[in-house]
């Protein structure tokens, strides 16, 4: 696999090699070794939950409250969205920027981020499957929403239709009000990364 950082310090995409015969393909979607050598930060997974949305489903944004000291890793097992992480922590140079990737299950590029980066998606297609493992248990109440449509962040969804939200999503403050609360995470700098004992695969 090739691990590779996103505009946003600290959040990673995660390309696997496949191998391909009659019988379809096979490909290593994760590696703790990897993971903890890239990112310098140990990835034990805690929890896995899955989502199923249909076409038009907009999901997000979320974000750890502070502390955020889980992460996670994203994955798209079937179907296909567009996936966005937002730097949600306050003092980060790169404050309120984002990082667009498309996820599909045919390609099985994986995001890495930590619970102090937000999260959100569109589902691209009907059934679009979304797995999340996390490195903590999920805590009532320990999660902040923001409004993925806030014209302040202005994540270019590309929607010619009203999405499909929750009421929670729907009713999400904006950036500005959730930034007064003090509820945001803040900026501490990322571990290094541990040198590298081979190369990249």
């Amino acid at each position: 696999m090739r691990v590779v950082e996103t505009e946003l310090p600290g959040t990673y995409r995660i390309f696997p090699q496949r191998y391909e015969d009659e019988r379809g393909h096979f490909y290593e979607a994760a590696r703790y070794s990897r993971l903890t050598e890239e990112t310098g930060l140990p990835f034990t997974v805690r929890q896995v939950n899955s989502s199923v949305s249909r076409r038009g489903t907009l999901r997000g944004i979320h974000v750890g409250d502070v502390p955020a000291d889980a992460s996670k890793l994203v994955t798209c097992v079937r179907g296909a969205v567009l996936d966005f992480m937002v730097d949600l922590r306050v003092g980060s140079p790169t404050f309120g920027r984002y990082a667009m990737t498309r996820l599909d299950a045919a390609e099985g590029v994986s995001l890495y981020l930590p619970g102090s980066i937000g999260h959100a998606f569109l589902a691209l297609e009907d059934g679009s499957c979304v797995t999340y493992l996390l490195s903590a248990e999920y805590v009532p109440g320990a999660m902040v929403d923001l409004d993925a449509l806030d014209p302040e962040l202005a994540l270019p969804w590309g929607l010619t239709e009203p999405p499909v939200r929750s009421p929670k999503d729907a009713a999400a403050p904006s950036l500005a009000e959730v930034l007064a609360s003090g509820r945001l995470p803040r900026h501490t700098s990322c571990a290094p990364p541990r040198p590298r004992t081979a190369p990249l695969s």
